[in-house]
């Protein structure tokens, strides 16, 4: 009888501290979650201090239907960044249909120069001033190479410029590794919803834009991917204390 009596004894004090202890564990994932926000908040805030200007290459292919091998048109364009002044594009190099360049390309490259107006640009930054995020279960993982952690993020203004997705951010200092997800808004009516992924590679030391995918389907067009390739950077940095 006493040994029954001190095995309930043990069984309800157990079940005590893991009651107890519930709690705690909830305040501690809490806290890892605010962390890794904060670090990509911190990130971010870095890359736009100190990026002061840069340049790059970007070779855009657009695709049409099931053909994913032959482009219907192509561009090449030079990207001319300065801090303060927003992005300026010089077009180097097109081919295929003229619809579809003027229709299609240039709206997207222009689209990107009035997003990166000084007034504009900060709305699109991938932070928590302009997104819910919330880190997924599961640790981290292993994202083109790099140890990673994901977080599910959801637009708090719906814009076609903002992703409700997931993205994957370096588990060492925040920096943006990948963006995968869907325009929170269509860019016009005429369009569906549109299919987004960004993936970035490090170079001197901030995150830079290395490759871009964007599916859609519309009523005019049918179902449309295009693809981008960033190259050539150059950088001019501040550099840190």
């Amino acid at each position: 009888m006493k040994s029954t009596r001190r095995f309930a004894m043990l069984w309800a004090t157990a079940l005590g501290i893991a009651a107890a202890s519930h709690p705690s564990l909830t305040r501690a994932q809490q806290l890892d979650q605010a962390a890794v926000i904060r670090l990509v908040d911190a990130n971010v805030q870095k890359r736009v201090d100190r990026v002061l200007a840069f340049t790059d290459i970007e070779h855009y292919s657009v695709y049409r239907g099931d053909d994913q091998t032959h482009p219907v048109a192509t561009m090449t364009a030079r990207d001319s960044y300065t801090k303060g002044v927003g992005k300026t594009y010089t077009i180097l190099a097109q081919t295929g249909s003229a619809i579809v360049q003027k229709f299609g390309l240039r709206p997207l490259i222009e689209n990107e120069e009035k997003i990166n107006k000084p007034a504009n640009v900060q709305h699109s930054w991938f932070t928590s001033a302009n997104y819910d995020m919330k880190l997924k279960p599961g640790g981290p993982q292993r994202i083109n190479g790099r140890r990673c952690y994901a977080l599910e993020i959801t637009p708090k203004q719906k814009a076609p410029q903002m992703i409700d997705g997931t993205l994957w951010v370096d588990a060492n200092d925040g920096s943006i590794v990948e963006i995968e997800g869907v325009a929170s808004k269509s860019p016009s009516p005429f369009a569906g919803t549109t299919h987004m992924m960004r993936q970035y590679t490090n170079i001197e030391g901030f995150p830079m834009a290395m490759h871009a995918r964007a599916e859609s389907k519309s009523v005019l067009f049918g179902r449309t991917v295009v693809l981008i390739d960033y190259t050539d950077y150059h950088l001019h940095v501040q550099r840190g204390r």
